[in-house]
C-alpha cells in the first residue's frame, strides 16, 4: 500500500508513511513547547527515533518540516473546534465552548499559547508558503465562528442585521490575543476576560 507525500510529490510506502507522520508528531510536540527556532533538525531525530538520511528523505530542510507540522497541527485544532463548534447554536452552547477552551489552558496555566498562533508568530515574516497555510487555517476556524453566529440569528437568538462576519473576526480576534496576554502572565485571567467582552458584546446584540 502506498500514500501520497503532499509535499514533494513522491509515493509513500505504509512504512514510509509512518516514518513520516512520526518525525512530523516529534517536531510539532517540540516546536509547541520550544518554539520553531528554538527547536533544532537533531532534536527532531532524537525525539522521533530516525536518521538523517530518513528525514531528509521526507523534508528537504527544516522550512519544509515546519510546513508539515503546521499542516499536522492545523488537522488537530480544526477537528477540535469543528467538533467543539459544529453543533453550536445557542448562546449558553458558545459560553461552554469558551469555558472548555479557558479550563485547557489553565492546565499549563496558559504556557505556550495557541498551537496555531505561535506558529504564526514566527514563521509568517519568512516563510510565505507558511503563512498562506495558516492564513487559510485561521479563516477556516474564523468560518466555524461565524457559523454559529448565523445558526444563532437562524433560531432569532440574533437580530438579522448582526455582522456575523465582523463579530466573528472580533470573537477570533480575542481569542488570540487572550492566549498571548494568558501565555505571557502565565495565567488565563486575561484570556478568560477578553473572550468574555466578546461574548457579552455579542449577547448585548441579542433579539432577545
Amino acid at each position: 500500500m502506498t500514500t501520497a507525500d503532499s509535499h514533494n510529490g513522491r509515493r509513500l510506502t505504509a512504512r514510509g508513511a509512518k516514518t513520516r507522520t512520526r518525525i512530523v508528531t516529534a517536531a510539532a510536540d517540540l516546536m509547541y513547547i520550544q518554539g520553531v527556532g528554538g527547536t533544532t533538525l537533531d532534536e527532531v531525530l532524537a525525539a522521533s527515533g530516525v536518521s538523517k538520511s530518513q528525514l531528509y528523505h521526507h523534508f528537504d530542510g527544516k522550512d519544509a518540516l515546519v510546513r508539515a507540522v503546521i499542516d499536522h497541527v492545523g488537522q488537530r485544532v480544526i477537528e477540535r473546534e469543528r467538533d467543539a463548534l459544529g453543533h453550536v447554536s445557542t448562546l449558553p452552547g458558545l459560553r461552554r465552548w469558551r469555558d472548555a477552551l479557558v479550563a485547557n489552558n489553565a492546565l499549563r496555566h496558559g504556557a505556550y499559547g495557541c498551537a496555531l498562533g505561535s506558529l504564526a508568530s514566527e514563521v509568517s515574516d519568512h516563510d510565505d508558503l507558511a503563512r498562506r497555510a495558516l492564513s487559510h487555517l485561521f479563516t477556516e476556524w474564523q468560518g466555524l465562528l461565524a457559523g454559529v453566529l448565523r445558526r444563532l440569528q437562524d433560531s432569532g437568538a440574533l437580530p438579522p442585521e448582526a455582522p456575523v462576519d465582523q463579530l466573528a473576526t472580533g470573537l477570533m480576534g480575542a481569542l488570540q490575543g487572550g492566549y498571548m496576554l494568558a501565555q505571557t502572565a502565565r495565567d488565563v485571567t486575561p484570556m478568560a476576560t477578553s473572550i468574555d467582552m466578546a461574548l457579552a458584546h455579542i449577547e448585548s446584540l441579542s433579539a432577545g
